[in-house]
């Protein structure tokens, strides 16, 4: 195979089709036109420049589509090529995603654009969002309003604040009754909710999950609440790094109680190895901090009404070996 028919094949065959012949998935709820997510168990492929590139948010592979075959199949380069046209030709099941699905492009900067938005406020689309499908109360609300952290977005969503080191506004993650994504030609980095100079970081998967956390410990003094927006990537690794290699500070793996949410935990634990930190991992006891909420609710409610339910424990702690609590 020349030069010529390589670069035929990379400009005609996208990702999406490799990943669906391995048996990955689509993630829609969780995918923008520029970044696709698709899924298979724990793994996870992000796909971008429109079929053309893609990186693994929990790893550090990426590449264009001879690098995803050779990743995949754990063949040789020439070996991939023959692969990739075997399926020239094919298109991919749900590469087209609606428009609902995405964020709206904005041509403003980032900085400008979050400078035009409201904050929330008692009773807008925003706030009736956080206060009644998400039961944030409405102290944790004000709390993130009060860091400039949160901006009302468009169909009754809300816009979460995505920070560098120097409280520069880098993106910000977008929630909705119906949909999520992350600001278009925004850069995954940290929320950061709580003490700036904590000595406790508590590291979630979202921003919502992040305020639970906050609620459900009443915003414990020394702590920063922080998000990675379901992403690991490079300016989000150094910025952790940063703020584990401050002194005496602990990490705090508070992902989500699945696959996924280990894995993240694990990179957390090896960041905390590699910078001396102490390291503890706090499991939700549902999927993630947000349902640990909700079922709080749920719960105060039924025992309002005379019921009895039973509490169960907010979470499970793991502490690495000789690693002090909390």
């Amino acid at each position: 195979m020349n030069r010529d028919e390589i670069e035929r094949l990379r400009e005609t065959v996208g990702c999406q089709v490799v990943l669906e012949a391995a048996g990955f998935a689509l993630d829609v709820k969780e995918s923008t036109k520029r970044a696709m997510k698709y899924r298979r168990s724990a793994e996870i492929i992000i796909v971008t420049h429109a079929g053309r590139g893609w990186f693994d948010p929990l790893g550090d592979g990426k590449g264009d589509i001879f690098g995803l075959v050779t990743s995949l199949e754990g063949c040789d380069f020439v070996d991939g090529c023959a692969r990739v046209a075997a399926l020239c030709g094919l298109e991919p099941s749900e590469a087209v995603l609606r428009r609902d699905d995405c964020e709206l492009k904005d041509t403003a900067s980032i900085a400008e654009d979050w400078k035009r938005r409201r904050s929330p406020w008692p009773g807008s689309a925003s706030w009736r969002y956080l206060r009644f499908q998400r039961s944030l109360p409405a102290f944790a609300i004000r709390a993130a309003i009060a860091q400039d952290l949160l901006r009302e977005g468009p169909y009754g969503s809300m816009r979460a604040a995505h920070t560098d080191d120097n409280g520069t506004i880098s993106g910000w993650e977008g929630r909705g009754p119906e949909w999520r994504g992350f600001a278009t030609g925004g850069s995954k980095i940290l929320f950061r909710l709580g003490t700036r100079h904590a000595t406790r970081l508590c590291v979630t998967e979202a921003a919502i999950d992040a305020m639970s956390l906050a609620t459900i410990e009443g915003m414990r003094d020394e702590t920063l609440y922080l998000s990675t927006g379901g992403g690991w990537a490079p300016a989000t690794a150094a910025a952790l790094r940063t703020l584990c290699e401050a002194h005496d500070v602990q990490l705090v793996a508070a992902t989500d109680a699945n696959v996924q949410g280990d894995a993240f935990a694990g990179r957390l634990r090896q960041l905390a190895e590699e910078v001396s930190c102490d390291f503890m991992r706090l499991r939700p006891s549902a999927d993630d901090w947000n349902e640990v909420l909700k079922e709080k609710q749920r719960e105060k409610e039924e025992k309002g009404k005379g019921g009895r339910a039973a509490s169960a424990p907010a979470a499970s702690r793991e502490a690495a070996p000789g690693d002090a609590g909390p």
